[in-house]
C-alpha cells in the first residue's frame, strides 16, 4: 500500500487500542495490543508520518532509531540487590531503567500527555548482542526488567533486506505477534505532502514530466545508486536557500542529494530550463493578467513538457500566495483571540492597579507557552509557527508604540492597539484579494491558451490536490474553478466544497 494508506492504517489502529469502556479500562488489553511494523523502502516517508499521527492524534511520540544502541543503553546497565525468598536473603541481579524507556517517562512528564507513541526505526537492523533483547521487546513490551508504559503503543519500521545488507529476518512467531504493514513508494500520494509541505516548484513539474525518477534504486557494479523522497524533500530545502543566497545548483550539488548521476544531471539541467521559462512566459505578469498573445500563442504551440513546466511555475506562484493567505488568516485569527484577553485583563477590576505593559508581556508569556507546548508535542508545522511568531511580535510591537506615544491609561492604550489591528485585517484582505485576482488571472490565461482541453484538467486536479488552495478556494470562492471542476471532473469530494463555502468563515469583527 502507499503512505497514506498505511498512515490511515496506523492512525486507525492508535484509535482502537486507545479506545476505553465506561469503566476508563482499554478495550483492547495491552497484551493483544500487537506492536505495528511499517516496512517498506528507505526514505518513503516512514518518520514523517509517526509525527503526524501524534500530532493529529494530540498523543505523545518518542522516536529512536535501534541501530544507535547498544544492549546497555537500550536495556539499562546491571547491578546486584538483595531480596528475600522463603524467608533467606539472595543476591539478585536487577538492571537501571531503559534509556529507551525512560525517555518515554520524560516526555510524559515534558508534554503532558499519558498516551503515546513509541517508534522504534530500523527494528531489523539490531545489532547480535541486542537481538535477543528486541524480540523480547516486540513480545512482551520490555526492555530488560521494565516495560513501556500503558498507553503507549509500540510502532517499528524497518527496510526489506534489499535495502540493507545488516538486515535480520525475523521468525514466524515474532511475525505472528506484530501488525505489519508494507509500504510502496507512491509519487501522487506523495505529492499532496509537497505542497502542504511547500517542496521546491521545480522539483513538483520535474516529478510531472518524469514520476519514474521520483523513486529509483538500483545495483550497480559501482554499487548501490538511489533517488529517495527524502532525497527530494531535503533537496528543496537547500535549494529554497541556495536561491535566496544567488547560488547556482550544479549537477554536482544535486547529485549530494539524488545519488543517481543520470537523475541527477537531468534534474540540473530542468533548473535551468524551468528559471528560462519563468523569465520567458513572465509568470508574474501571467497572474497580474498583464500576459500578451505573443506569450499564449507561443505556450499553445509549445511541446507538452513545456506546458507542464509552465502551469508547474503559475501553480507554484499561486501555492506561495495561498500559504501566505492562510499564514494572515492564523496570525489575524490568533491576535484577535488575544486582543479579546487582553481588553478583558484591562477592564478586569482585579487589574486595575496593574500597568498594560505588564499585563500584555503576561499575556505573551502565555503566548509562548502555548507555542512551546505545541512544538514539544508536533502539535504545530512551520506555517503555523510563523503565525505564532507574528502574533508575539505583534504584540510587543503595541507595547513599544504605545510606550513611545506616552500612553498609560488602559482605554488609550487598547483604542491605539484596535487601530493598529485594524491594519493587520486590512493588509489580511489585501492579501485575499491579491490571491483571488492572482487565480482568476491563471485561469484566464489557461482558458485563453488551451480552453478546456487536457492542460484545464491538470491545473484543476492540481489545485485540487493542494491543501493550501482547496482551503482558500474553500473560504473564499472561485467561479471558474467550480465551474471547470464541476465540468471536467465530476468529483463529489469537491462538489461538497461548493456547499461548504454557504458556511465559510464571516470577517473578523474589529467591534470587540
Amino acid at each position: 500500500m502507499n503512505i497514506k494508506r498505511a498512515k490511515e492504517e496506523i492512525k486507525n489502529t492508535v484509535k482502537a487500542y486507545l479506545a476505553k469502556d465506561e469503566f476508563g479500562e482499554y478495550i483492547i488489553p495491552s497484551v493483544r495490543q500487537r506492536p505495528i511494523l511499517l516496512m517498506g523502502a528507505p526514505g518513503i516517508g516512514k518518520t514523517a508520518v509517526m509525527e503526524q499521527i501524534a500530532g493529529e492524534c494530540s498523543i505523545g511520540l518518542v522516536s529512536y532509531s535501534i541501530t544507535h544502541h547498544t544492549r546497555q543503553s537500550a536495556v539499562g546497565l546491571p547491578f546486584i540487590s538483595k531480596k528475600i525468598y522463603g524467608g533467606k536473603e539472595y543476591s539478585v541481579t536487577e538492571y537501571t531503567m531503559s534509556e529507551i524507556i525512560a525517555s518515554v517517562y520524560d516526555k510524559i512528564t515534558e508534554t503532558g500527555f499519558k498516551e503515546g507513541i513509541l517508534f522504534i526505526d530500523e527494528v531489523n537492523c539490531v545489532s547480535e548482542t541486542l537481538a535477543p533483547s528486541m524480540l523480547q521487546f516486540l513480545q512482551a513490551k520490555t526492555f530488560g526488567t521494565h516495560k513501556v508504559p500503558e498507553g503507549w503503543i509500540i510502532v517499528t519500521a524497518g527496510n526489506p533486506p534489499e535495502y540493507n545488507k545488516s538486515v535480520r529476518e525475523f521468525d514466524v512467531v515474532t511475525l505472528d505477534r506484530m501488525k505489519v504493514i508494507n509500504v510502496e513508494p507512491d509519487y501522487d500520494v506523495w505529492k499532496e505532502y509537497a505542497w502542504r509541505k511547500g517542496i521546491n516548484g521545480a522539483i513538483l513539474s520535474y516529478l510531472d514530466i518524469k514520476k519514474s525518477n521520483f523513486y529509483i534504486m538500483e545495483n550497480t557494479v559501482d554499487g548501490k545508486r538511489f533517488v529517495t523522497a527524502r532525497g527530494w524533500e531535503d533537496l528543496s530545502t537547500v535549494l529554497d536557500v541556495y536561491k535566496k543566497l544567488g547560488i547556482k545548483a550544479d549537477e554536482n550539488f544535486v547529485y549530494q542529494y539524488l545519488q543517481h548521476k543520470k537523475t541527477a544531471k537531468d534534474f540540473a539541467n530542468y533548473i535551468e530550463l524551468y528559471e528560462k521559462y519563468r523569465t520567458d512566459y513572465n509568470i508574474s505578469n501571467i497572474l497580474n493578467g498583464n500576459y500578451s498573445d505573443e506569450a499564449v500563442k507561443k505556450l499553445e504551440n509549445a511541446p507538452f513538457d513545456e506546458k507542464l513546466s509552465v502551469i508547474g511555475l503559475i501553480l507554484s506562484s499561486l501555492s506561495e500566495s495561498f500559504r501566505e493567505s492562510f499564514v494572515e488568516d492564523l496570525h489575524t485569527e490568533r491576535l484577535y483571540t488575544v486582543l479579546k484577553e487582553i481588553r478583558d485583563k484591562f477592564q478586569s477590576p482585579y487589574c486595575k492597579d496593574t500597568d498594560f505593559k505588564s499585563i500584555i508581556e503576561t499575556v505573551i508569556d502565555d503566548e509562548k507557552a502555548v507555542f512551546d507546548h505545541k512544538k514539544k508535542t508536533n502539535l504545530i508545522d512551520k506555517t503555523e509557527s510563523k503565525a505564532y511568531n507574528m502574533t508575539i511580535e505583534n504584540l510587543e510591537n503595541y507595547i513599544n508604540g504605545a510606550l513611545k506615544k506616552d500612553l498609560s491609561n488602559k482605554d488609550d492604550v487598547f483604542q491605539y492597539i484596535k487601530e493598529e489591528f485594524s491594519n493587520v485585517v486590512e493588509n489580511r484582505q489585501n492579501i485575499i484579494n491579491n490571491t483571488s485576482e492572482f487565480l482568476n488571472n491563471a485561469f484566464g490565461f489557461i482558458e485563453k491558451t488551451f480552453g478546456t482541453g487536457q492542460e484545464m484538467v491538470i491545473f484543476i486536479t492540481e489545485l485540487t490536490a493542494n491543501y493550501y488552495s482547496v482551503k482558500f478556494i474553500k473560504e473564499n470562492g472561485c467561479d471558474k474553478y467550480f465551474e471547470y471542476n464541476k465540468e471536467l471532473l465530476f468529483d463529489e469530494k469537491e462538489k461538497s466544497i461548493i456547499k461548504d463555502i454557504e458556511n465559510a468563515k464571516t470577517e473578523i469583527n474589529l467591534l470587540f
